[in-house]
């Protein structure tokens, strides 16, 4: 049956998968585990279990059938009533109805739903590639008369009986420990005198450097020519107006037309009136602003005013 593949699919991502009408398949997780009369190393897992009181449909099962399939999810419920119907029809008849690499299904005297998981599968996605395996019981005393015999030949001693025979071995050792812990604790202790004396010269060096370079006088023989930048300026009393717009974009096209023409104009604020005002120059002398309107209106736009009034 195709659809129980995939279910088995949904397994693998899903710890709840409802099958409308049937019930619900459950995953739990299941941590690794030794089995000690075996010897058996058991990776983790996801044990199945089912549920006959879960059945009202959650979507799951049908959107991805009907996105595997192609169809729509209208087609796709359908086709599992049909898978639905089609297994209790079976499990009356006294059928065992297997689901691919999840279980199997049947009815048991009393006519109830009996579920047994399939074991050896394992949808825990963490575990994958992973299977059990036994590892045969280590022997020690297989090799207890090889060790006994290397005992002879080295002075170092594996056997329980050996270490006991010569307890003074033990207090040698601790011996070796403690003059080994006596030679790193003193290494540690100079490796840090080392490091504060190096940093005391350093920053002995870096105190002179600051010094050397605050005292130091630099003598430029052939400096560059002050840039003076002068920048147009709309100050005083006295303003050359070219014109007053009520559309802002009005003003900002005049303003740009002036500008290619080598003058550089001014926007103001809107007035009380809701004019855009752009100007021309603007003048600390009366008469030098008078000058300047007369030779704008003779060569440049005969409309030009005189505006008196402090800019902001």
């Amino acid at each position: 049956m195709q659809l129980t593949t995939y279910i088995s699919d949904l397994l693998y991502r899903y710890e709840c998968v409802i099958i409308p009408g049937f019930g619900a398949f459950l995953t739990r997780h299941k941590s690794a585990q030794i089995d000690n009369f075996t010897n058996t190393f058991h990776p983790p897992s996801k044990i199945v279990s089912f549920n006959k009181q879960l059945q009202a449909n959650d979507g799951l099962f049908a959107n991805y059938v009907a996105s595997v399939e192609r169809c729509s999810y209208e087609t796709a419920l359908q086709r599992i009533r049909n898978f639905t119907a089609q297994i209790s029809k079976d499990l009356l008849e006294g059928k065992t109805i297997s689901f691919k690499n999840i279980g199997e299904f049947s009815l048991n005297e009393e006519k109830s739903l009996q579920f047994e998981p399939l074991h050896q599968q394992n949808f825990s996605t963490s575990a994958f590639g992973l299977s059990s395996f036994v590892s045969p019981k280590i022997s020690r005393e297989v090799y207890k008369e090889t060790v006994q015999a290397l005992e002879e030949k080295a002075p170092i001693l594996f056997t329980p009986e050996r270490r006991a025979a010569r307890p003074y071995l033990k207090y040698a050792a601790i011996a070796v420990i403690a003059l080994s812990a006596i030679g790193f604790g003193s290494l540690k202790l100079y490796e840090g005198q080392v490091q504060k004396f190096n940093y005391a010269e350093r920053q002995k060096a870096n105190s002179l450097v600051e010094n050397q370079i605050q005292e130091a006088t630099f003598v430029i023989e052939n400096p560059l020519p002050v840039l003076s930048l002068q920048l147009p300026k709309h100050t005083g009393m006295y303003h050359i107006v070219a014109g007053a717009y009520r559309m802002e974009a009005n003003a900002d096209k005049k303003v740009e037309q002036l500008r290619e023409k080598g003058f550089s104009p001014l926007k103001m604020d809107v007035s009380r009136y809701g004019l855009h005002q752009v100007l021309y120059a603007s003048f600390e002398d009366r008469m030098e602003a008078l000058k300047k309107l007369r030779d704008i209106q003779k060569t440049e736009n005969a409309d030009a005013w005189l505006l008196v009034q402090e800019i902001q």
